[in-house]
């Protein structure tokens, strides 16, 4: 289903993650970085995907020889190009990124979705947040992700969404009342949302084992 907010196309995927999991009003993310970057570098596999670029052959990612117009072009062709696969989790871990975040969020900015506001702290160094200016696309896009998840049939952007979301442990904290019985569901085959959970799996066996 093809939806335009004020003339606006579609946000994919890595935009609509990072817009649920940014707090509209102080423009700094629900969850630390790490969840993050991992949530977003798997939310692009699954745009990947979704435009039939990419596929999970056997335990591997490989590029179909599709290329669809894409603002992911570059990860497509790191993809294409690696001398040798690896799995969805071995690509999260290389493209998650605070730098790709960050070009996802001025690109938000671009389409007037949210603000860049720099705060500088000690006059030593700037943080930069992104408040929303728009709120018509989280509306639209919290609406289609409670109608699915009261029943409702998602199309297959809205349904990799929710298993993104349920991925980063992000689902129960932004619709609460939800039976996220319906999210493991959708999220039983999305092999990019798995590869989110098990590198958020690894990340906090490496912190545990940094803390003992």
């Amino acid at each position: 289903m093809d939806v335009e907010f004020h003339g606006r196309r579609e946000l994919n995927l890595p935009q609509a993650f990072l817009l649920l999991a940014t707090n509209d009003e102080d423009g700094g993310p629900e969850v630390p970085q790490p969840v993050l970057q991992a949530g977003v570098a798997g939310a692009i596999l699954a745009e990947l995907e979704l435009l039939g670029a990419v596929e999970l052959q056997g335990k591997n990612v490989q590029a179909t020889g599709a290329a669809p117009e894409s603002d992911f072009g570059h990860q497509l062709d790191a993809i294409r190009h690696k001398s040798r696969p690896h799995t969805p989790k071995r690509w999260v871990s290389i493209f998650e990124s605070r730098a790709e975040v960050r070009r996802i969020y001025e690109g938000m900015v671009a389409q007037e979705i949210v603000e860049h506001v720099g705060e500088k702290h000690l006059g030593l160094f700037t943080a930069v947040r992104y408040p929303e200016k728009d709120h018509a696309p989280e509306a639209a896009l919290r609406k289609r992700i409670e109608g699915a998840l009261s029943g409702e049939a998602p199309d297959a952007r809205i349904a990799a969404l929710i298993s993104l979301l349920h991925a980063a442990g992000l689902l129960r904290k932004l619709f609460p009342e939800a039976d996220e019985s319906l999210a493991r569901e959708m999220a039983a085959n999305h092999w990019p949302s798995h590869a989110v959970a098990d590198e958020l799996r690894m990340i906090r066996l490496a912190e545990a084992e940094a803390a003992t």
